[in-house]
C-alpha cells in the first residue's frame, strides 16, 4: 500500500493587488515541501501539468528533476502528463532521464488532460481530443518495453528500426489516469496498464462500477491479476483541527474552485458544497488526522486499491500550512493507515 502526495503547484492570489504569487517562489517552497515529504518517507510526489496564470507547474519533468537531486526515497511521477499533446518520444527520453538521475524512482501518470489549453499551445486539434490520446499512449508503451521501436499512426511520423536514447535501466511504470469514462478505464485494462482514478466530486462510491469495470476487464485481457494495480487520487488536507480547516482553508479551495468553474460554466463554489464534501460520505479527505486516516482506510477497504494520492495543493494554501500538512500525514495519517492493512 503506497501513499502519496499530489500538487498542482497552485499560486496564491493576492486580492488587493489582483496578482498571483511567482512562479518562482511557489516552485522553491515545493522543493522545500517534497523535502519534508521524503524525509517523513511519503512514497510519492505526483506533480500536474498546466498552463495557465493560476499555476506554476508547466513542466513536471523539469521539476521532478531538481527533485531527485535533493531527495532520496520517494517516488518521482507526473500528475498528469498530458499525452494527447505531447510527443511519446520525448516524454519516455525525459522520464528515462529523470529515472537515471533518481536511481529508479520515476513515474509517467499519463491522461487526455481535463484542463485543454496545451492543445492550442502545442497546435493540436481538440477534435482529435481521444484518438491523439488512443495513438500516444500506445507509443509510449512500445517505446517503454522495445529497443529499437518500429511504430506508425496517424498523428505522428513513423519510426523505422529507431533507437531511443537515453534509455532507463527498466521500464518506467506507466500509469492511466481517468476521471471517469469506461473507455478511458477499458483502454487502461487492455493495455495492462495500472489505472488511477480522480475522485473530486459526489462520493466515492459511486465509483465502484467502474472500478470494477477494470478489474473485470484487465482480467478478460489476459493480464496476470497479481500484477493488478489500482490507485485513487483526491482532494485532500490535513489540518489540526476542523474548525481551523474550515477557517484557513475553505477561502482559498473555493476561490480555485471558482477560477477554474469560470471557464466551465459551473456555479459559484459554496460553503455547503465543501462541508459535504468533507462529511464521511464525501469525495474531500480533509479534516485531523485521525479523521482523514479513517476516511482514506475505508476508500482502500472498498476498491481494494494498491495506492493513495492526496492532492494538497488546492487553492494555494500557505507554505506553513502546506507544510503542516504534510508533517500530520507523514507522523499521523500514514502510520494510522498502513497499521490497518499489516
Amino acid at each position: 500500500m503506497e501513499i502519496g502526495i499530489g500538487m498542482f503547484g497552485d499560486l496564491s492570489f493576492n486580492p488587493d493587488t489582483k496578482e498571483f504569487q511567482p512562479a518562482g517562489e511557489r516552485l522553491h517552497q515545493i522543493i522545500e515541501q517534497i523535502k519534508l515529504a521524503d524525509e517523513l518517507e511519503i512514497d510519492l510526489i505526483s506533480l500536474g501539468e498546466h498552463h495557465r496564470p493560476d499555476y506554476s507547474i508547466s513542466s513536471t519533468e523539469i521539476v521532478l528533476a531538481a527533485l531527485a537531486t535533493v531527495t532520496k526515497r520517494i517516488k518521482l511521477a507526473s500528475g498528469v502528463t498530458v499525452l494527447s499533446s505531447a510527443d511519446p518520444v520525448k516524454v519516455y527520453q525525459d522520464y528515462a532521464t529523470i529515472d537515471l538521475i533518481s536511481n529508479g524512482r520515476a513515474e509517467i501518470i499519463a491522461g487526455r488532460g481535463s484542463f485543454i489549453e496545451s492543445f492550442p499551445l502545442y497546435g493540436y486539434n481538440l477534435k482529435d481530443y481521444n484518438s491523439l490520446f488512443e495513438e500516444k499512449i500506445e507509443l509510449l508503451h512500445k517505446i517503454n518495453n522495445e529497443n529499437p521501436v518500429t511504430w506508425s499512426g496517424k498523428h505522428r511520423a513513423a519510426l523505422q528500426n529507431q533507437p531511443v536514447y537515453p534509455q532507463a535501466d527498466r521500464p518506467i511504470p506507466i500509469w492511466i489516469a481517468v476521471g471517469g469514462t469506461p473507455e478511458s478505464v477499458h483502454r487502461a485494462a487492455r493495455l495492462g496498464l495500472p489505472l488511477i482514478v480522480a475522485i473530486i466530486g459526489g462520493q466515492p462510491k459511486q465509483f465502484k462500477p467502474l472500478i470494477e469495470f477494470y478489474k473485470e476487464e484487465y482480467i478478460a485481457f489476459g493480464h496476470d491479476p497479481e500484477k493488478m494495480q489500482i490507485g485513487v487520487h483526491s482532494h485532500t488536507f490535513v489540518a489540526d483541527n476542523r474548525e481551523k480547516l474550515i477557517e484557513n482553508y475553505f477561502p482559498v479551495y473555493a476561490a480555485q474552485m471558482d477560477r477554474v468553474g469560470a471557464s466551465r460554466g459551473w456555479a459559484p463554489y459554496a460553503k455547503q458544497q465543501f462541508l459535504h464534501g468533507i462529511d464521511p460520505e464525501g469525495a474531500l479527505y480533509m479534516g485531523e488526522p485521525n479523521y482523514v486516516a479513517e476516511k482514506i482506510i475505508q476508500t482502500i477497504e472498498m476498491f481494494k486499491i494498491s495506492r493513495y494520492v492526496a492532492h494538497i495543493d488546492i487553492g494555494a494554501p500557505s507554505h506553513k500550512d502546506m507544510m503542516r500538512c504534510i508533517e500530520l500525514l507523514g507522523t499521523k495519517v500514514i502510520p494510522q493507515v498502513r497499521s490497518a492493512f499489516v
